[in-house]
């Protein structure tokens, strides 16, 4: 197999400047295009300026090669020992940034966590991207601390780290700790980097190069709306889902809603015949039920607090609601 080397380009002369580096840990399945868009800009403001102000290197936990989560292989140039003990010299990096996707929970180890730690309490600036901020939650590193990460893995990591202040923002730059949701807000916020350390006009060369028309802000919406989403263009019937979606562990009645968008209870079940194909009981019923998959995939709760958290009365009913939605039960799709 051919392996991706992506350590850094060289066309660019050597800065007369101090640089400012940067390390990548890149953890198994780790998200491609987080990893992309995050490094990308550093290279374009490296090629902008005529010299290298941004300098990498990327590591893995035992200094082999890490495969993404699309397959391709990628070259680090050390291991996390190797940088452990580099914290301590004049290779002791600005910037540590955790990449990581899918099976995040399979990288939980006690020497990351130390790891993270020490780049914290030497100065560093601790990033993560896409599903890292779970890492960081589960070192410890997110108490009082604004974070963003991925629609998707939201709902799992609220019930994990209820303490942590997770938002479904682009990315949250709070203080010394960095998190971005993924996908193309690794972009957005090495953007923010580079504004902050060389200006805007710099940033606007970059985002040229890029293709990219702006930096988003960071509290931009990370999901398509509604309307987008669903194809549905009916104002009642969108405030109606997104009333619902805000009401996941206990369900609100129909006469409580109707009450909430000013509509009869008949009135809300043919529009979601016309709109939705479906009653709007069964509509909530399977985005709770929705809610409740990606629990059981991005989390270890118990099965029968995955039903607590998702509005249903008992494990057995629950387990009964999802085998008809989805052919297999709870635990199977654990399993």
């Amino acid at each position: 197999m051919n392996t991706l080397d992506l350590r850094r380009e060289i066309e660019p002369k050597e800065s007369q400047t101090q640089t400012k580096s940067i390390v990548f840990y890149l953890v198994p399945n780790f998200s491609m295009i987080a990893f992309a868009t995050a490094i990308e800009p550093l290279r374009i403001a490296n090629r902008m300026l005529g010299e290298r102000y941004y300098d990498w290197r990327l590591t893995s936990y035992d200094g082999e090669p890490v495969n993404g989560s699309n397959g391709v292989e990628v070259a680090v140039s050390s291991s996390m020992k190797q940088e452990r003990d580099a914290l301590s010299t004049s290779r002791r990096p600005n910037n540590i940034f955790l990449c990581s996707g899918i099976h995040v929970e399979d990288a939980v180890n006690k020497s990351l966590f130390a790891y993270i730690r020490e780049n914290k309490n030497a100065g560093v600036t601790v990033g993560g991207l896409c599903t890292a901020a779970f890492l960081l939650a589960a070192a410890g590193l997110l108490k009082g601390k604004r974070c963003a990460i991925h629609w998707e893995n939201l709902p799992g990591f609220s019930e994990n780290f209820p303490e942590v202040d997770v938002y479904a923002d682009l990315y949250e730059m709070d203080g010394n700790i960095w998190t971005c949701a993924g996908g193309t807000a690794a972009l957005d916020m090495m953007l923010s980097m580079i504004e902050k350390d060389l200006g805007e006009e710099l940033v606007n060369r970059v985002c040229e190069q890029a293709l990219t028309d702006r930096v988003r802000n960071p509290n931009d919406r990370q999901r398509l709306p509604l309307r987008a989403r669903l194809g549905v263009q009916n104002a009642k019937v969108l405030s109606i889902i997104e009333y619902m979606e805000a009401n996941i562990s206990e369900p609100l009645p129909l006469v409580d809603i109707a009450d909430y968008v000013g509509l009869s209870r008949r009135q809300i079940e043919r529009l979601f015949q016309q709109y939705m194909g479906r009653s709007p009981a069964r509509y909530y019923l399977e985005i709770r039920l929705d809610r409740a998959r990606h629990l059981l995939m991005q989390s270890t709760m118990a099965v029968v607090d995955v039903a607590i958290a998702c509005g249903f009365v008992s494990a057995s009913h629950f387990s009964k609601c999802y085998r008809e939605m989805y052919g297999k039960s709870p635990l199977q799709e654990r399993g």
